[in-house]
């Protein structure tokens, strides 16, 4: 029995590294086909999926680039999504600062108002937004976005952080208030860089959808290669009559690529957030 116990959690590591190996191999299978794919021909593709390229096809990417107008798509979408961005942390930090120091029935009704916005579905505001990029005067200006997105992306964003604000001690605002510090000023200085890990948190997951949508660009934006984003330019690539699917998947790598950018930008504090929020749980 003592055998048994003293070797159990080492087994249990075990198992446990075996299904991190097992997950990130599923991972990896569809990078591997992606990239393998965009350096080859379609008769290449369609004779060894799964193989290496005999040589890489490394026109395919410039090709993509040039039938997508994918630089331009990537300005685009680098435009609104940095816009929205700065948009949804602006109004998120207030608030969530708001409600982490509202106490009693009414904090928690205003947070349940926020949390309600998470059972609504983004496909069913669809028509009213079109009608309101109209009578705004909006319609296929990359503006309306920048104004748009953040109302999808200020509920989670708002729930997040104040749940991050709850976690500094009151005491360490009212002795900031003692020594003349106004609300705004224990905010941004104190509050605000004690939680830079919840801010890249909330910040990475805005930017990924952002970045990702297609429904409301495709709406708003149109295909029109001066303002539509790289999510809508993509599939361009796609041909009615035949299609040349390592053009495509090269369009896909370089569409990803910001996304990868900005994720190993930000994994350190990234990680500092998961570790601190595992401490605290």
């Amino acid at each position: 029995m003592a055998y048994r116990t003293r070797h159990k959690p080492k087994a249990l590591v075990v198992v446990a590294d075996s299904l991190v190996w097992l997950y990130g191999l599923i991972i990896l299978i569809p990078v591997y086909y992606l990239i393998v794919t965009s350096l080859k021909t379609n008769t290449e593709i369609f004779s060894a999926p799964a193989a290496l390229p005999t040589h890489a096809a490394l026109d395919n990417f410039i090709n993509a680039a040039n039938f997508a107008s994918l630089p331009q798509a990537l300005i685009n979408s680098s435009v609104i999504t940095i816009g929205a961005e700065l948009v949804t942390l602006g109004l998120a930090i207030p608030a969530a600062y708001g409600l982490s120091r509202t106490d009693g029935k009414i904090g928690a009704a205003l947070e349940r108002v926020f949390s309600a916005g998470f059972l609504i579905p983004a496909f069913a505001a669809l028509v009213p937004t079109v009608i309101l990029a109209v009578n705004l005067n909006l319609f296929y200006n990359p503006i309306f976005l920048v104004i748009f997105y953040p109302a999808t992306q200020l509920p989670l964003s708002v729930v997040l952080l104040t749940q991050y604000m709850r976690s500094i001690p009151k005491e360490l605002e009212e002795s900031s208030m003692m020594d003349g510090a106004n609300r705004w000023t224990v905010l941004w200085r104190i509050y605000t860089p004690l939680i830079v890990p919840g801010l890249v948190s909330v910040a990475l997951l805005n930017f990924l959808t952002f970045w990702n949508e297609y429904l409301f660009s495709l709406s708003i934006l149109g295909t029109d290669t001066a303002v539509r984003t790289v999510q809508v330019a993509v599939p361009a690539l796609i041909g009615q009559q035949t299609t040349n699917y390592g053009i495509l998947a090269a369009g896909c790598i370089i569409s990803i690529i910001p996304v990868l950018v900005v994720y190993l930008l930000l994994q350190r504090q990234m990680e500092n957030a998961l570790v601190a929020g595992a401490l605290k749980g």
